[in-house]
């Protein structure tokens, strides 16, 4: 049985100040929990319905609660809960930029990211094209979000992410800085690295001016129709890897 201290604990856990004061997070789901387990993040919780007992015991993975589907729902951030929530240690590396490393190979730079979805989208798209980090500025959202958590299906696990201070980073970086700016180049006409930091700004306002003032390199997403909406910004970051990926 879920206690109310329990319910009162996760439930918390939706908001930032609660996840920054607690180091922690919640991911719910088979694949998603699976994956952070196999990764190696360590649980705190793990609250599982019987269906879902199986896999954890056979994976070695920590002795989940058995919980039946209503009290699940009432700890759960989604419509229709799936079998399993936990609560994971967050990453010491997230809010430490030691942890950063010399910039080797793609990195993802985000400039003001707001939306949980495109977080998580973007995020799942760095891990599908092998881009192991992304450096988000301060005001971008919050990966350990669980919408966020949620749309990476699993990819936060292979992705390390790091808040910084965007301009110091990139006033101090050695490799080139790719931005898509209105007045950038075709990016289907470009010789592309396959080292470098690719920057991705807000939805509404895109790269920010201190930030687009230290980008060494501006390309360009033609639209082929006139009249076509702009692109969302998961969209145009998946556009973006793969031409890097291609070259």
């Amino acid at each position: 049985m879920v206690s109310k201290n329990q319910i009162k604990y996760v439930r918390q856990l939706e908001q930032k100040k609660w996840r920054r004061r607690e180091g922690a997070f919640v991911a719910e789901g088979p694949k998603v929990v699976g994956d952070l387990l196999r990764a190696g993040f360590v649980a705190r919780m793990v609250f599982a319905t019987e269906a879902w007992e199986g896999w954890c015991m056979q994976s070695g993975s920590p002795v989940a609660q058995t919980v039946t589907d209503e009290e699940l729902r009432k700890i759960s951030f989604l419509q229709h809960p799936q079998q399993v929530l936990a609560v994971f240690e967050m990453p010491a590396s997230t809010m430490k930029t030691d942890s950063l490393r010399p910039v080797e190979g793609l990195l993802l730079a985000l400039d003001g990211v707001q939306d949980p979805g495109n977080l998580g989208t973007i995020i799942r798209i760095a891990d599908w094209f092998g881009i192991g980090t992304i450096v988000c500025s301060e005001d971008t959202a919050d990966a350990w979000n669980p919408k966020v958590v949620q749309a990476t299906m699993g990819s936060i696990a292979r992705v390390n992410i790091i808040y910084i201070n965007m301009v110091d980073f990139l006033e101090k970086t050695q490799v080139p800085i790719f931005g898509t700016l209105l007045d950038g180049e075709n990016i289907y006409q470009q010789e592309l690295p396959s080292n470098g930091i690719i920057v991705m700004g807000n939805e509404g306002n895109g790269i920010s001016e201190p930030v687009r003032r230290l980008v060494t390199h501006k390309l360009l997403i033609p639209a082929f129709r006139e009249g076509a909406e702009s692109l969302n910004v998961a969209i145009a970051t998946a556009i973006t890897c793969s031409e890097f990926r291609r070259r």
